[in-house]
């Protein structure tokens, strides 16, 4: 993929698609690191699953026969020198504590690093596609955040769903200011 946003609309798809309420997507930019952590409350999985989840020829599509996001997101790690981890308990395991983390950790200033890429089109596009599903968006830069947390923005919007034109209009243009801050 050419951009780790595209990675991350494809990982918590899964999350989505394994049942998840909360999806939380954490980006930490320190010194030459980049931390992404996509952690969801989905169904889990157990040790062959994550296991086989690396493997490009492994997917619980029907429709296909590979599942590339997340080896996608492992080369584009471990070309940097960086790593992937993926922890998972499943719901018959673990009732009270289940979900997927997978954190992936990137050197930016290796000349194979994939940009970034647009993030909040990227969270706009779960939102939009899953306005019953929960995002917490957190990406911490320079001392300063971007934040989002649509368990917050539902509270206050009674009942409208969050798909709604304006209330992604809003999302958008206040993720947005948060960046000029971050990027300052």
């Amino acid at each position: 993929m050419k951009e780790l946003s595209l990675n991350i609309l494809d990982v918590a798809e899964n999350s989505v698609k394994a049942g998840a309420t909360l999806t939380e997507i954490l980006l930490t930019e320190n010194g030459g690191l980049l931390t992404l952590v996509i952690r969801d409350d989905g169904c889990g999985m157990n040790e062959e699953q994550v296991a086989a989840v690396i493997d490009p020829f492994f997917t619980t599509r029907t429709t296909r026969s590979v599942g590339l996001g997340v080896p996608l997101l492992k080369m584009a790690a471990e070309q940097t020198g960086g790593t992937l981890e993926i922890k998972s308990k499943t719901a018959d395991a673990s009732p009270q504590e289940h979900g997927t983390e997978v954190k992936a950790v990137f050197h930016t200033e290796h000349i194979d690093f994939t940009p970034l890429g647009d993030v909040v089109s990227s969270l706009l596009t779960l939102i939009q596609g899953h306005p019953e599903t929960d995002f917490y968006f957190c990406h911490s830069k320079n001392g300063k955040s971007a934040e989002l947390d649509t368990r917050e923005v539902r509270a206050v919007l009674e009942g409208v769903p969050l798909n709604t034109y304006d209330v992604i209009k809003w999302m958008e243009e206040y993720l947005k200011e948060q960046y000029l801050e971050i990027n300052k």
